[in-house]
């Protein structure tokens, strides 16, 4: 059985339709290189529309275009005219491309580990690309402004953009929990169900009803991990905000994500989701959605002043946008710095029996949930497979439970 403190599974991959306009939960994708991704789920059903390979930046007072040379060829030339990338820039971006996709995942994951503006330094990336490109671009990858994320993510981070698409289900995020589900039998899932306390064979319901269990398998984000099984080390979080606006027309033409290079402003990035999926919006209507570091101010006005100031200065159109929603994630994505993630890949079974998986237990993504849920799952089966059968294993998350996704779905462009 499976135990969700809200209304649907999914927790952070959620969607909701508002006033014909398909809202994630903070701007996600789902990057298709993924291995567990490719294992888990069917990429075809979910209908997914990929995002050019690169970026658009604002730098220097204009929009600036860079993309993936080996994946788009003919606008190598373009990428190099944009001022952004010198040639010496581009061979080493080379370089660094075939480098992070030697070898095995496993073996990145063990190389030595620094922050990454560190790492693009060692490499010798000039003062201009680091700061009109890799800043502003993993910015919106980590959640963070100062490259200060474990070199470790960045190049794997790195060889899945190199490796596959970046992109949005057609139905919404949503759509990737609600295909996992799909496959469960008939009443195993109870929606609307809080866990207040957890042990090896038990939970306790927000209600005070208690379940047996044969297995428990804790599978939420990493605070309410936490609270059920304080075993947990406590991790710190980056936060992020998203606003969504209603255009009669979208600001840039095409699936791209935007970047603010300039260094100023609130605004991290956006995109035009319904650039990437006309069904992200109503006929005739453009969604634009617009990503700010932190949590902004809980009046809905208030946070989308200065954020609607600097989208006026780039887009004179955007001073007449509808705002349709903000949506403030305080626990985004889990710290990960190089500290954090010594080691990358942590125990899902804790000394006290519980079970244990979440993109907290790997590396902070879908790919990494879902590799966790995997490994939870086959630690359950191989306890049963040497126990005597008593009866089936339940798996239970807690509260805010998330199915195996758990904390999965990221605001920010890796997915």
């Amino acid at each position: 059985m499976l135990l969700e403190a809200s209304d649907r599974v999914g927790g952070i991959l959620r969607t909701d339709v508002v006033d014909g306009f398909r809202l994630d939960r903070g701007f996600q994708v789902l990057q298709t290189a993924y291995p567990e991704a490719r294992a888990c789920l069917d990429l075809d059903a979910l209908d997914l529309r990929p995002f050019d390979p690169g970026a658009e930046v604002y730098a220097r007072g204009r929009w600036r275009r860079l993309t993936d040379p080996l994946r788009r060829p003919g606008s190598a030339l373009a990428t190099l005219l944009s001022g952004v990338a010198s040639p010496s820039d581009a061979v080493r971006v080379l370089k660094l491309r075939a480098e992070v996709r030697a070898g095995s995942l496993e073996e990145l994951m063990t190389r030595p580990a620094r922050t990454t503006d560190a790492a693009l330094r060692e490499r010798g990336f000039s003062e201009r690309i680091i700061d009109e490109f890799f800043r502003p671009f993993y910015r919106g990858v980590f959640l963070e402004p100062d490259l200060a994320t474990s070199s470790r993510i960045f190049e794997f981070t790195f060889r899945m953009f190199a490796s596959g698409d970046v992109c949005l289900p057609a139905e919404g995020m949503e759509a990737i929990p609600r295909q996992l589900a799909a496959r469960l039998a008939p009443g195993s899932v109870r929606t609307n169900t809080g866990v207040r306390t957890v042990g090896a064979d038990h939970v306790v319901l927000d209600d005070g009803s208690r379940l047996a269990a044969e297995a428990v398998v804790v599978a939420t984000g990493a605070r309410v991990s936490r609270e059920l099984c304080p075993e947990i080390p406590r991790r710190d979080h980056n936060a992020v905000s998203c606003l969504y606006y209603d255009a009669p027309a979208p600001p840039r033409r095409g699936p791209w994500l935007l970047l603010n290079g300039s260094g100023r402003g609130p605004i991290s990035h956006l995109c035009v989701p319904s650039e990437t999926a006309r069904s992200y919006a109503p006929k005739g209507r453009s969604l634009v959605s617009v990503s700010v570091l932190g949590c902004v101010d809980p009046d809905d006005s208030v946070a989308d002043e200065p954020v609607r100031a600097q989208l006026t200065r780039w887009f004179p159109d955007a001073a007449s946008w509808r705002l349709l929603r903000v949506d403030r994630i305080p626990e985004a994505l889990p710290s990960q710095a190089p500290a954090d993630l010594e080691p990358v890949t942590r125990p899902v079974v804790l000394p006290s029996g519980v079970y244990v998986c979440g993109g907290h237990r790997e590396t902070a993504s879908i790919g990494g949930a879902l590799r966790s849920g995997r490994r939870a799952a086959h630690a359950v089966l191989r306890r049963a497979a040497h126990a005597v059968p008593r009866r089936a294993a339940h798996a239970v998350p807690g509260r805010a439970a998330h199915a195996v996704l758990g904390s999965a779905g990221k605001a920010h462009p890796s997915g």
